[in-house]
């Protein structure tokens, strides 16, 4: 008996691609810079107080990457002094009702997990 069960014929298949691009786009902080510019462009420093756990670093790089995969991109402006605004591309918006649903299913299945956690837990 396999262990998994066949792809279906009709069905998107799961690749090396298709997992990298999730992994990019769908990690911890990726979700939180997308959900939070989702709402209005941001500058980097009132995206760290959006996302107030984040270090500098992994919001650079998260950027980074959501800018080369086409979700973010990076604005220039002509204000003195010079500032860097990052807003949601239309691509990027794509994931805005996703995002929503992951949101909304972790509330509703939250307090399931939790409890599963504990008899889990009770059980070892």
């Amino acid at each position: 008996m396999p262990e998994t069960a066949p792809p279906r014929p009709d069905g998107p298949h799961l690749t090396e691609d298709h997992r990298d691009l999730l992994d990019q786009v769908l990690d911890k902080w990726s979700i939180h810079a997308l959900d939070a510019l989702c709402e209005r462009p941001l500058r980097f420093n009132e995206l760290r107080r959006a996302i107030p756990v984040v270090t500098q670093k992994s919001l650079t790089a998260t950027l980074r990457r959501l800018e080369r995969n086409g979700m973010v991109e990076r604005v220039v402006t002509s204000t003195r002094p010079v500032a860097v605004e990052y807003r949601i591309t239309p691509l990027g918006r794509t994931l805005q009702d996703l995002i929503d649903a992951l949101l909304h299913w972790t509330t509703v299945t939250l307090p399931h997990v939790e409890r599963a956690r504990a008899d889990f837990d009770e059980e070892r």
